[in-house]
């Protein structure tokens, strides 16, 4: 599996910019709604830190690649397309957004933090940006809102049968958000709510409707333009709001971030992507200097550009996934060490992990080997961030 991050946005935020930031892809830009019509798909990368060094030999990866000690892992972003108010209705790009949305894994929420666009994408000034975060969080709430009355009235129906249990028929018509029945029952004895509909009131729904959705569409914010003092300004506010608590925030110039990768493969600069510096090693103009110098100081100042961050953050944090490497202690007779590195589920075992790999692998399981410390671990043995791990089949 390959995690996909969705990228959404109102118009004009810089989400395509940041797609392109962190995937170099050509994606048109512009400052006018409906820039991107269809969702984009490219190929970005997460860091983990190489776990080569410690066995005092290099890596080599079969995709991504390593540097400095980083090695930089790919996983799918997805440039959702087509988010104004009004979206669950079927507004702008309507249903097609949401499906879009729900192929994905973790959101990525680009917010123009400078309040420069107002709510429908269009140049304005101090543009209040919680706007923007409440009415993305509206519409997604509205959209699963609707799907849970679906599955109230299919479980009121009876047409299932009789004596079918509330969470069977909710977890069946909300598949698409990858919650099953137990988690279903969970959720709705979290909320304080009987396992029978018709106790609940309009909020009640309502409610769960969203603890669903925060549950399985986990979000993070992108604090975008923050090399403005007007953005800097809104972040002070928002992130110290405790209406916000629920959601992760992160400072974000995708300006920045594309501006440095572009003069990276110009020769004009030295910049792994997420360090929180560079170096001019060309020859720019005095504009291009100054321009790079205005962004050292945001880099500086913010640890970063963001981007990378954001993605980060959006994988490791919130959705709390863990990157495995499969390997051997020593490198191959080919000279190859471990060439791989996978981002998984948190709470994965030994034998899921050899499921991932191949069904074979994980049918022919005898047991997996920690590279580390030589020692052997069983099936269920749950695996952790930067494992190493040697899988022993009869396949």
């Amino acid at each position: 599996m390959s995690y996909r991050i969705g990228l959404v946005g109102k118009p004009s935020v810089g989400k395509s910019t940041l797609f392109n930031a962190a995937t170099m892809n050509d994606v048109p830009e512009g400052a006018y709604p409906f820039t991107t019509i269809d969702p984009s798909v490219g190929e970005a990368y997460v860091r983990v830190d190489c776990a080569a060094p410690e066995f005092d030999h290099s890596c080599t990866p079969n995709t991504g690649y390593c540097e400095a000690g980083k090695r930089f892992v790919p996983t799918k972003l997805v440039d959702v397309a087509g988010l104004v108010p009004g979206a669950h209705e079927g507004r702008g790009l309507g249903n097609q957004f949401l499906s879009d949305l729900n192929e994905t894994d973790v959101l990525v929420h680009v917010v123009d933090f400078s309040g420069e666009t107002d709510i429908e994408g269009e140049a304005t000034e101090d543009h209040d940006p919680r706007e923007d975060i409440d009415f993305l969080e509206a519409e997604l709430d509205m959209w699963y809102l609707d799907i849970l009355e679906k599955g109230i009235e299919r479980y009121r129906s009876g047409y299932q049968g009789e004596d079918r249990d509330i969470e069977v028929d909710l977890a069946e018509q909300m598949s698409a958000f990858g919650i099953g029945e137990d988690a279903m029952k969970q959720v709705i004895l979290s909320q304080g709510l009987a396992l029978d509909p018709d106790e609940w009131t309009e909020s009640d729904r309502e409610e769960l409707a969203r603890e669903i959705r925060l549950r399985t569409k986990p979000m993070v914010v992108a604090a975008n333009k923050m090399d403005k003092p007007a953005a800097q300004a809104n972040y002070e506010a928002i992130t110290s709001d405790p209406d916000y608590d629920h959601l992760t925030f992160v400072p974000v110039s995708a300006h920045a971030e594309k501006a440095l990768k572009s003069a990276d493969e110009q020769g004009v600069v030295d910049y792994r992507p997420g360090d929180s510096n560079f170096d001019i090693v060309g020859d720019p103009s005095d504009e291009q200097a100054a321009g790079l110098e205005r962004i050292r100081g945001f880099v500086t100042e913010y640890e970063g550009t963001g981007v990378q961050r954001a993605l980060e953050t959006a994988l490791f944090d919130v959705l709390d996934a863990i990157a495995v490497f499969p390997g051997a202690e020593k490198p191959q007779d080919d000279g190859t060490f471990l060439q791989d590195c996978f981002v998984l589920p948190d709470g994965s075992t030994a034998e899921e992990f050899a499921y991932f790999l191949h069904t074979d692998i994980g049918e022919g399981f005898l047991h997996a080997t920690d590279v580390r410390s030589g020692r052997q671990v069983g099936a269920d043995t749950e695996l952790d961030h930067r494992d190493v791990v040697e899988i022993t089949t009869t396949n």
